[in-house]
């Protein structure tokens, strides 16, 4: 209880994603664009395949230290030498409950 799953999913491997940032700035500045409450693009100069599960932990000080964790998988890829930022498109297939809320929360500062 208290995470939410998005469809069936397998029992895979899966590739964790875990980073600390100082700020809420530097997530977005640095690592995170177009983040929303079902996923987020994720700059990377390697780039994961399309498919590809991931356990997704993201430690952001806000007024704390707080951590936005559960799984994705990833559904786009952008490579690296065009004109686009290179990185990964990573819909949430699961987050835990607080999570949804921190997320929410990160998305009001931002507006």
């Amino acid at each position: 209880m208290g995470e939410r799953e998005f469809g069936g999913q397998r029992k895979e491997s899966r590739v964790t994603v875990n980073r600390e940032f100082r700020s809420v700035d530097q997530f977005i500045v640095e690592y995170v664009q177009n983040i929303s409450l079902s996923g987020a693009f994720i700059k990377s100069a390697d780039p994961l395949p399309v498919g590809t599960l991931v356990n997704l932990r993201f430690t952001v000080i806000m007024d704390e230290l707080e951590t936005i964790e559960g799984e994705g998988k990833v559904v786009r890829v952008v490579e690296p030498g065009g004109e686009a930022t290179p990185g990964m498109g990573v819909v949430f297939t699961r987050l835990t409950h607080y999570s949804e809320k921190l997320l929410a929360s990160l998305l009001e500062r931002r507006e």
